[in-house]
Formats: structure tokens, C-alpha cells, sequence
């Protein structure tokens, strides 16, 4: 597409509400928003190792209008390791530009003072999938890494899960910082609501419910 064509197009662009509450789980866990114009306008690029292949090719299917090209892959160099990871981002639009002024502050991402009426199990559900683990399966306490959080934004997710969906949760500390811990007790309650959300490929994260 030509410059301007791609202007007109975007201008017909409107985020569903499917993709606004992933948005929100996303923003939670590994994505980013870029900006080339001071602002103005915003892009969401995702990123995953290549192991959740399927994960990145399900988001893309779920904001196609909103890329141009498909995932690509791109190597990773850790400690003398070589790794392959997959991304894409969407084309740059003012609709993300709400999300980006809630989600950073001062150039750092941070958790959004109204984050209570935007967690909804699908956003948790994602967030999960981003971010999240089960410590194991016989303890069935859920893990979310949020160590790029201050202690008093995990604090606010922690009393979000429990006031929002009656979880059980703590901050957990961590050498680089400090995860949501979500107590094995509220492990069916945690489950029932995040499961009808999961891709298949993201199902085997989630141990099964204990026999009652």
C-alpha cells in the first residue's frame, strides 16, 4: 500500500472488545508500545520465544487488520546461547495511544492506577499465557512474573485478583524483584476462570483440577 492509502485505511481501524481486553493482559505481561512521533501515535509489538510459536501466530490471527506483515523470526543472543524468537507489531494508530499514557510512566512501564476495571478472565487469562506458571502440580500455586513491577504495583495486582475473583494471593520475592503469587487453595477458582480462554497449544500450563 501507498502512504496514503494506508492513512485512509487506518482511519477505518477500531479495536474490538476481544482485542482491547487482550490488549490489557498483553500490556501486563512481555508487549510493548512504541511510538516514532512523540506520541502521537502507538504500536504494540509482541514477542516470544520460539516455543510459543503457536501463541505469537494466535495473536497475530486475533489484530490481523491491524499488521502489514507477519510474524518473523529473529535470533537471540544470552550468555554465549543462541536462541530463535518470533514478533510482529501492528501499524502505528492513535487508538493505542489511551493504553500506552495508562501503561508507562516517565519512559517505564508501569501498572495502571485503574487496572481494577480492566482485568476481566480473558485479560487474566492472557496475561497468563504471556507471563504466568504453575509452581507444580501438586501444590497448584500459579505463578506471574511481574518482577519489572514495583513491590507496591504487585501489591495493587495482588488486591485487584483478590477483590475482582476472590483469589488468594501474595507478592513473592524474587532476587530480581517480585512475582503474584496466587495460593494453591484458589487454584480451581483461578482455573474456571481462565480456562475457556486458552489457546490448546497453552492448555498444558494448566494442571488439572483437583478431585472433589
Amino acid at each position: 500500500m501507498r502512504s496514503r492509502e494506508i492513512e485512509e485505511y487506518k482511519r477505518g481501524l477500531r479495536l474490538t472488545r476481544e482485542q482491547r481486553e487482550v490488549l490489557i493482559g498483553l500490556m501486563l505481561g512481555d508487549a510493548h508500545l512504541e511510538t516514532q512521533n512523540n506520541g502521537r501515535t502507538y504500536r504494540l509489538k509482541v514477542e516470544q520465544s520460539e516455543a510459543h510459536l503457536a501463541y505469537i501466530r494466535h495473536l497475530y490471527q486475533l489484530f490481523a487488520e491491524w499488521v502489514r506483515t507477519p510474524p518473523q523470526a529473529k535470533l537471540v543472543r544470552s550468555r554465549g546461547h543462541v536462541s530463535r524468537n518470533w514478533w510482529f507489531q501492528t501499524l502505528s494508530h492513535s487508538a493505542f495511544r489511551f493504553y500506552a499514557h495508562q501503561f508507562y510512566r516517565d519512559g517505564r512501564k508501569c501498572v495502571p492506577r485503574l487496572i481494577h476495571r480492566w482485568l476481566t478472565p480473558r485479560a487474566l487469562a492472557y496475561w497468563f499465557m504471556d507471563d504466568g506458571s504453575v509452581k507444580s502440580a501438586q501444590s497448584k500455586g500459579v505463578l506471574i512474573n511481574t518482577q519489572a513491577f514495583s513491590l507496591g504495583e504487585v501489591q495493587r495486582l495482588c488486591q485487584v485478583l483478590q477483590e475482582r475473583f476472590d483469589l488468594k494471593t501474595q507478592p513473592r520475592k524474587q532476587r530480581e524483584g517480585y512475582q503474584v503469587y496466587i495460593s494453591g487453595e484458589s487454584y480451581e477458582v483461578f482455573r474456571d476462570l481462565i480456562e475457556p480462554y486458552l489457546i490448546p497449544e497453552m492448555r498444558h500450563k494448566l494442571p488439572p483440577a483437583r478431585q472433589t
